[in-house]
């Protein structure tokens, strides 16, 4: 018996190590600037611009290590710290999560077309977020504002989770979750919400109306501290228990069948890669909105670069989605200023043009 075991846990190192390219780490390490390089531009630029040893600056006297004493150094703090650092942090743990969740999602589905929504996470958020928006003026007269500000938000990641539920209960037949029939309950219940979402579109009025469209493509605009608290447990719960899958995951490549012979526990694995998923995405969705193309694209991106094993695609994914969310929303408040673009609409326009041009040029590595 303890032959048998050690002949797994052989296996199981050799197969996760025979994954990994030569120049894995060097890239990783790499990527792990870029989250540094966008903090410093979001930070930095904006209405009121802030020099890159300025933010250094105000942040090491927000410490206690020395002070900000220059001209306009006291608008600059209260701009980077009321405003632009929220931002910035929900940025950056939004687009970790999402790229996080993508990858993993692809190695669920052994599918690289998969996408965190396809577990329904996205569709019942919006559903319920639109439900929110349309029915919150019948809210009595005498509600507090805190909890009316706070409601959306609830609402989405209640309706994500409840939805993501939903779809894991159909799936689930005597034990065994068919990965077949998640991702065709993820389609029916998207399809169901959609039409929920579109028939709370048609009773909006004008207001209710640009509030759904900003709301479904994504912003960061509504960043605070309080919002931050209360969804960043929920995102670094996500961001620092997806990496652990990383060498179950791989063997998971070989089939699920393979992966159980190698010592897998596969349905405790899907239940914990399925409840991460949608605690990630759906604390980012309540405060973000819905942002898509990064939990599609960044996986493939790292995959391209490093291989296929996720002990290097996992963090590079969080590296390089929190890096691209973070610049993608400079671009959406800066572009048009003093108006903003939704998130949603940058990430696409600057992304997909760039990803088609990666498949040109490399067409068989995403097969």
């Amino acid at each position: 018996m303890n032959r048998a075991l050690s002949w797994r846990a052989a296996a199981r190192r050799n197969a996760a190590r025979g994954l990994q390219t030569p120049h894995a780490l060097p890239l990783l390490a790499g990527l792990a600037l870029l989250p540094v390089i966008a903090l410093l531009a979001g930070l930095g630029i904006g209405a009121v611009p802030i020099a890159p040893r300025q933010v250094v600056a105000i942040a090491a006297a927000q410490l206690g290590w020395g002070s900000a004493e220059w001209p306009g150094a006291a608008r600059q703090t209260a701009v980077l710290i009321a405003i632009r650092l929220p931002r910035v942090l929900l940025g950056a743990l939004t687009g970790g999560v999402l790229a996080a969740c993508g990858a993993t999602v692809q190695a669920l589905f052994r599918n690289p077309l998969a996408d965190p929504a396809l577990i329904g996470t996205a569709g019942g958020a919006a559903l319920f977020a639109a439900a929110t928006i349309v029915l919150s003026p019948a809210l009595p007269a005498v509600t507090p504002e805190s909890l009316r500000l706070g409601l959306l938000p609830l609402a989405a990641f209640a309706g994500s989770a409840a939805t993501t539920y939903a779809v894991y209960r159909v799936a689930a037949i005597d034990g065994y979750t068919s990965m077949a029939t998640l991702l065709l309950a993820g389609i029916a219940f998207n399809a169901l919400a959609g039409a929920g979402t579109g028939l709370l579109i048609f009773a909006a009025d004008d207001a209710q109306l640009r509030s759904l469209t900003f709301w479904s493509l994504g912003s960061l605009g509504g960043a605070t501290w309080q919002g931050l608290a209360v969804a960043a447990p929920a995102l670094l719960l996500a961001l620092l228990a997806l990496p652990r899958l990383a060498p179950s995951l791989n063997l998971l490549l070989l089939g699920e069948r393979e992966a159980s012979h190698l010592g897998i526990e596969i349905e405790p694995l899907k239940r914990r890669a399925i409840l991460l998923t949608a605690l990630g995405v759906g604390a980012a969705v309540a405060l973000c909105g819905v942002i898509g193309f990064v939990g599609l694209v960044v996986p493939h991106l790292v995959r391209l670069a490093a291989g296929p094993d996720h002990r290097i695609v996992l963090p590079g994914s969080i590296a390089l989605g929190a890096a691209l969310l973070v610049g993608a929303d400079v671009l959406s408040r800066t572009l048009v200023a003093p108006a903003e673009l939704p998130i949603g609409v940058v990430t696409a326009l600057v992304g997909a043009p760039f990803f088609l041009w990666l498949l040109r040029r490399a067409p068989t590595a995403w097969s």
